[in-house]
């Protein structure tokens, strides 16, 4: 029985694809590298985003992953408050906890820029737990995950992940936990296909589950 839903941020709650690849785009043009359309993206975007820089061609010669990482942020906090949420969020934030099911956040952005994000979308008090990394050059957040399963005695099958990238299946993977992708954010439902886990592509759809 599941207890727990835990959901990504970015391309799950946020609607942040576009502005990404803009960004993303930005940094292609800065060095001189050929941009990329939608598709294209969301078929290479992957964690660590070191990682998709590589694959999008971004030379860390050019500018160090550093660097850019702080460039990135500099220009994606602001946007980023002009972005929605998507389709039906807070609908099933409702219908989930009208269910006794507790609803928090795992992200792998860094937690104060989060916070300020869900104050901006007036989500800051949906969520029983939010959980985002120390820094800004998003990894991975399966340890801040673990941590905070230990810490409140959390059995891991009782708690459902629910995001939008392959890494987000791993994540619950490694951790014991159940998972199910949503096709509308940062990769493409080809690659979310490789986890061999259910997809939805409304958000209310992850109802059906529990």
């Amino acid at each position: 029985m599941i207890k727990y839903v835990f959901f990504d941020f970015n391309g799950t709650i946020l609607d942040d694809v576009d502005l990404c690849l803009d960004l993303l785009n930005e940094i292609l043009i800065k060095q001189g590298k050929k941009t990329l359309n939608l598709s294209e993206y969301k078929e290479i975007f992957t964690f660590p985003v070191r990682k998709y820089y590589e694959l999008a061609g971004v030379d860390f010669k050019q500018d160090s992953f550093e660097d850019l990482s702080k460039f990135f942020i500099s220009k994606y906090q602001p946007l980023s408050f002009k972005c929605s949420c998507y389709p039906n969020v807070k609908e099933l934030i409702k219908i989930l906890k009208e269910k006794g099911i507790i609803v928090g956040i795992l992200s792998a952005s860094q937690i104060d820029n989060l916070k300020e994000q869900l104050e901006v979308l007036d989500l800051k008090d949906e969520f029983s737990f939010v959980l985002g990394l120390d820094n800004i050059y998003a990894v991975s957040k399966e340890n801040i995950a673990r941590d905070f399963l230990l810490n409140n005695k959390i059995v891991p099958e009782t708690c459902l992940m629910l995001g939008d990238t392959l890494h987000d299946y791993e994540v619950a993977e490694n951790l014991g936990m159940n998972s199910i992708l949503f096709s509308g954010g940062h990769q493409s439902k080809n690659i979310l296909k490789k986890a061999k886990r259910p997809i939805i592509d409304d958000l209310l759809e992850l109802i059906n589950y529990i």
